[in-house]
């Protein structure tokens, strides 16, 4: 797989970063997708908080009747929870820890690095946090599911590890049953999980962009 360079927005208030959010794009996306939600957050001035913006590589999607397409990896059935490209998925996640080792290479603790992704994005930030080698500062997964539940190789390092889960109720794309099926699973394997859902679509919606600036900010202090 080839992909693009990330998408990287250093902190507004012109400090070095001394934190980092990986969030990752969904089907069909780009890192650009997520770039009006940076400036939306309105993160305190008190934060110095990078974020990099992966662009997804081009594959061909075989439910999409094979076409390609920005993707992380194959959705071989429309039973997103179940029938994916795990080869792929991984490989993807493998590009996640690379990024870490870069903010780790500048200066960054790996304590400071939240994993982030959103719909098929996010089953690629279960995948590459909770496998991650380093500690992480958390994990944001958006309108997603746990695609690879059953075959995750789990890091000692992150066996703690704060996870947030959101979704909508009305989601046509993702149902909020995988969503919460994910989130229940996650809990069952001991990691402290805070599940919240909104009254939306498959997007984000304001009150949802509130919560999220409030978890970085708690998580970044």
């Amino acid at each position: 797989m080839t992909a693009a360079r990330e998408l990287i927005i250093e902190p507004s208030n012109g400090k070095k970063a001394d934190a980092c959010v990986i969030l990752l794009h969904g089907l069909g996306a780009d890192g650009h997708d997520f770039e009006p939600l940076v400036p939306a957050l309105a993160l305190p001035e008190s934060l110095a908080v990078r974020f990099v913006l992966p662009h997804a590589p081009q594959l061909p999607v075989t439910v999409n009747g094979g076409m390609t397409m920005s993707a992380w990896y194959d959705i071989l059935e429309m039973n997103l929870g179940r029938r994916v490209d795990v080869e792929q998925l991984r490989a993807s996640a493998e590009r996640v820890h690379g990024l870490v080792e870069d903010q780790v290479a500048d200066g960054i603790d790996s304590r400071r690095i939240v994993i982030a992704g959103f719909s098929q994005g996010g089953a690629v930030a279960y995948e590459a946090a909770l496998s991650c080698a380093r500690p992480l500062a958390g994990l944001l997964a958006l309108s997603t599911y746990f695609a690879t539940a059953d075959s995750i190789d789990l890091a000692e390092a992150n066996r703690r590890l704060p996870i947030e889960v959101h979704h909508g109720s009305a989601d046509p794309v993702v149902p909020e049953s995988l969503g919460r099926e994910g989130a229940e699973k996650v809990e069952s394997l001991g990691y402290p999980v805070n599940y919240r859902t909104y009254e939306m679509g498959h997007s984000l919606c304001p009150e949802q962009a509130r919560d999220i600036a409030e978890w970085l900010a708690a998580t970044f202090q």
